[in-house]
């Protein structure tokens, strides 16, 4: 027998127990680091919304989770260094409702932002608010809505950024009350408080914990919360279907996906380890501190979640003629 093909027969046995070795190795995730970007900077809902489940989704999956910040561009930039990443689920993503939003505002965006991703689920909602200045002649939604109609042209509202999440979810606001009002748009939420005080905007459309402050001090009002039911940390404040607009739901969530292509098994392990995560006390507590509300759905509901939602919001762009920059 030829000497090269004996050696072979020698070693085939060996090769096998290594290559079914290496097999269980790749099988076995995570075997090493897993990295979730953001695509905003440090500090902000959805980068702190992320560092508060890393650490125990680390716990649980027996591997360290690394945040890493890509700010800019809302949120495209990370986006699309994870959609064109690694497939093997070491390269995650936290969005938030600005993921769908930018699918309608951004006109080349260099990725599909339903089919390049491959949902995990939402881990936490939080509470899109009309707030009203303290003296407001308004009591409740009918009554800001009455007023505003009553003056056509006469008042302004305000919102953080052109084509943002606030944006877009005043302008649906104005559509479906048929209002005709002026959107002022603002660098920041301090900027919007200040227009509220000074009674040069009518009312605003913010995150309800972005403005606790003022409203706690009394300076400002809460009367209606776009949550589809009332929001728990705000039980007195009803939501925008109770006060008479039957259907108006926006959350702003964040959510967790890999890209597209990711082995179904990481999706599997990863919403079971976000669902023993999301379950415990200290980081309800924690997420409850941002004006957020632990909330796992499941990847079905979220893959169904962004496809609507980025249809709904290039719907309302067009209404309000918005071109996508």
């Amino acid at each position: 027998m030829n000497w090269a093909l004996k050696a072979a027969l020698v070693l085939l046995p060996t090769l096998a127990v290594v290559g079914g070795y290496q097999a269980v190795a790749q099988d076995a995730w995570p075997s090493r680091p897993v990295r979730i970007m953001v695509g905003f900077g440090a500090g902000g809902g959805t980068d702190v919304a992320t560092r508060i489940v890393a650490e125990p989704l680390g716990e649980v999956l027996g591997q360290r989770v690394i945040v890493e910040n890509k700010p800019g561009a809302g949120g495209t930039i990370a986006g699309d260094i994870v959609a064109k990443g690694t497939k093997d689920g070491y390269n995650a993503l936290m969005i938030s409702t600005g993921h769908t939003v930018a699918a309608a505002m951004i006109k080349a965006q260099a990725y599909d932002a339903v089919k390049d991703f491959a949902p995990v689920g939402i881990i936490a909602n939080s509470a899109i608010a009309i707030v009203v200045q303290k003296d407001f002649p308004a009591s409740d939604l009918k009554g800001l809505i009455e007023v505003i109609r009553k003056d056509p042209g006469k008042y302004n509202y305000a919102t953080v950024g052109t084509g943002s999440t606030q944006h877009l979810t005043a302008e649906l606001f104005r559509q479906r009350a048929d209002l005709k009002a002026q959107a002022v748009s603002f660098r920041t939420t301090g900027e919007v408080v200040t227009a509220l005080l000074r009674k040069d905007v009518a009312y605003a459309v913010d995150l309800a914990h972005a403005v606790r402050g003022q409203v706690a001090a009394g300076e400002l009002r809460l009367i209606a919360v776009a949550t589809g039911r009332r929001f728990p940390s705000l039980a007195n404040v009803p939501t925008m279907i109770e006060s008479g607009m039957p259907g108006f739901e926006v959350n702003g969530w964040y959510g967790f996906v890999y890209p597209a292509g990711v082995p179904g098994e990481v999706i599997t392990k990863s919403h079971r380890a976000l669902t023993d995560v999301l379950s415990r006390d200290a980081v309800k507590k924690q997420l409850e501190n941002i004006g957020a509300e632990a909330a796992l759905s499941s990847p079905e509901e979220f893959g169904k979640l962004i496809a609507d939602e980025v249809v709904r919001w290039r719907d309302v762009a067009k209404t309000a003629g918005l071109e996508p920059q």
